[in-house]
């Protein structure tokens, strides 16, 4: 028996789910129960679930009979090409992600500490004091300039700066939804149309192809660092590899963190019993980073798409379609996590993982990049306490505002920054 869900037209579902995906897998899941279906157009149907225990059951596939590559390949390869750990499966992702495995883990990325810390810094020194700005913007600068220092460790003050104008270009270019939701054909028939923003994507990633390929070759001509690129010139990898790595790497560590800590400040702002016990606390500011990616998760999926039935209760998922649990509804369920809608820390307190906990993914596709992305959150969160008193004009919570492939606030987290007549220190 198929998953129940919606019998409205794939195009309205569709239009629902973009105007409003939060309140669309909402209504769906009260209605049909964890387990149910979804069309979109121009895909195979998609199986959500609402778990963790069902989630389980979908990143078990990548033992065999789902394939977390091909289910995003139509949506991500053209920003990070065919070499990607995001859209490759079987033995060629295993390859790339053990060559990735080594300069993203816990250890190696704490040696980032001080240098994300003087990167935040200088750039929180810049924001306006005693007017309203968005934090969004601001804390995609810090992301953006991590990822180009100490994953791509350019240097060239002119290259960088090059880079910075043109990846936020790529990035918001990507991430239009007439570029990230238009099918494969589709796309391929805007990119002979100059004047499409599919045609306007392919220059600007052509410029942005241009500047990575002569970076790649002035550094295989004088290897050594600490970034990242430079362990990956170590490797067997050879130039299109890497450059699809590094944008991987961008899209993964960029535009999300930057959503997650904008998310993380949009609801420390809005309960300030928790606000006030940071940033001293490191364990409670660990619980926090953990919290606010719990309660607004970026990512809003991670499907598999099967080429074998899925059994999931009473159901069976077929070959061809997607299965893959939804993670703001896993995160909301009250059995994982009592009273879900409240931003409570004391949550993670113990330390350990739990199973219905995913904002980075499950199983074997678990988000190679999770430890930096952890480490930058704790590190801006931190200093930009430590410099600033942040408020915001309107305590209503901030919607849910579906931004390519990432839920972000529907008013970048808008506040207002006063500098504190006394630093805090550690």
């Amino acid at each position: 028996m198929i998953p129940p869900g919606p019998r409205l037209p794939a195009p309205v579902q569709t239009a629902w789910f973009l105007n409003d995906p939060i309140g669309f897998l909402t209504r769906c899941h009260r209605r049909y129960g964890p387990v149910f279906t979804v069309r979109f157009l121009g895909f195979p149907p998609e199986v959500y679930v609402t778990t963790g225990e069902l989630a389980d059951q979908v990143y078990r596939t990548d033992q065999g009979g789902g394939k977390a590559g091909e289910a995003r390949r139509d949506f991500l390869e053209p920003l990070v090409g065919v070499h990607s750990v995001l859209t490759l499966d079987g033995d060629a992702w295993w390859q790339h992600r053990k060559l990735l495995n080594p300069p993203l883990r816990a250890r190696q990325v704490a040696g980032y500490h001080d240098e994300i810390t003087r990167i935040a810094a200088a750039r929180i020194a810049t924001w306006p004091l005693g007017r309203p700005f968005t934090l969004r913007e601001r804390m995609q600068e810090i992301t953006l300039d991590v990822i180009l220092q100490l994953v791509f460790g350019i240097r060239d003050a002119g290259r960088l700066d090059r880079l910075r104008v043109l990846l936020q270009r790529l990035m918001e270019a990507s991430g239009t939804m007439s570029v990230a939701m238009a099918p494969p054909k589709l796309r391929d028939r805007m990119a002979r149309v100059p004047v499409t923003p599919y045609a306007r994507f392919l220059r600007v990633r052509a410029a942005v192809d241009a500047i990575l390929f002569d970076e790649i070759a002035r550094r295989r001509a004088e290897p050594g660092g600490t970034d990242v690129l430079a362990r990956l010139l170590e490797t067997e990898m050879g130039d299109q590899e890497i450059r699809d790595e590094l944008i991987t790497m961008l899209l993964a560590g960029h535009e999300t963190t930057a959503t997650g800590l904008s998310w993380a400040f949009e609801r420390l702002l809005r309960t300030p019993d928790v606000l006030d016990r940071l940033p001293d606390d490191e364990p409670y500011l660990d619980a926090v980073v953990k919290e606010a990616l719990r309660l607004r998760p970026v990512v809003y999926e991670a499907p598999r798409l099967l080429d074998a039935p899925l059994r999931l209760g009473a159901y069976e998922v077929p070959a061809g379609w997607y299965a893959g649990p939804s993670i703001p509804l896993v995160h909301h369920d009250p059995v994982a996590f009592p009273a879900p809608e409240e931003f409570r820390p004391e949550r993670f307190l113990d330390g350990g993982p739990h199973r219905s906990w995913m904002p980075f993914g499950g199983g074997r596709r678990f988000c190679v990049g999770a430890q930096l992305a952890l480490l930058e959150m704790r590190v801006i969160i931190r200093e930009v306490l430590r410099r600033l008193e942040l408020s915001v004009t309107d305590q209503a919570p901030e919607a849910r505002r579906l931004t390519g492939v990432t839920l972000s606030p529907a008013k970048r987290a808008r506040v207002i920054a006063r500098a504190r007549t006394l630093a805090r220190t550690t």
